[in-house]
Order: structure tokens, then sequence, then C-alpha cells
């Protein structure tokens, strides 16, 4: 029976080394491949999350920025509408009026 037992040692042994091999093999595996990638990622020149990212959040600050430009635009050409009416009105001749005729 304790040579049975020591069979079992010796199998659980070989299997527990077996398996850290196999854990050895995967997190290389894991790595190669990691490395393939992102030398795959650099050849096709892709950008990084974090850059497609910060790029998105400057294009949205650029096209709130041009919008509030567009609207003091529109603001300021009322504006400019208005006074260029007012100078008009104000450059108009006055109308002329005839003196009171004599007696």
């Amino acid at each position: 029976m304790a040579e049975r037992s020591r069979i079992f040692e010796d199998f659980a042994g070989i299997a527990g080394g077996a398996f850290s091999a196999l854990v050895g093999m995967r997190d290389e595996t894991e790595a190669l491949l990691r490395a393939r990638l992102d030398e795959l990622v650099r050849r096709l020149d892709l950008a990084s999350r974090s850059d497609l990212e910060a790029v998105k959040e400057l294009a949205s600050n650029a096209r709130t920025e041009a919008e509030e430009c567009r609207a003091r635009l529109d603001t300021l050409a009322e504006r400019i509408s208005a006074l260029e009416a007012r100078i008009a009105a104000l450059e108009k001749p006055a109308p002329q009026t005839e003196p009171p005729a004599a007696g």
C-alpha cells in the first residue's frame, strides 16, 4: 500500500511539473504574440487609443470654439448692419422746405 501511495505522489509530482511547464509555455506564447502584435501595429502606423481620444477632444474643443466664433461673428454683422443703416439715415439730405412767400 505504501508503494501505491508513492506511485500516486510521483504521478502528482509529474503532473505538477507538467502543469508548471504548460503555464510557462503559455506565458511565453502570450509574450511572443504581444510582441508580434506590437510590431504589426507599429508597422501599420496605427494610433493608440489614448492618441485617438486626445485628438477627439481637440476636435470637440475646436468645434465648440468655432460655433462660439460663428455666433459672435453673426452678432457683430448684425450690429454693423444696424450702424450702417443709422449712418445712411443721418447722411440723407434733409428735405428742403420752401421759405414762406412774402406777402
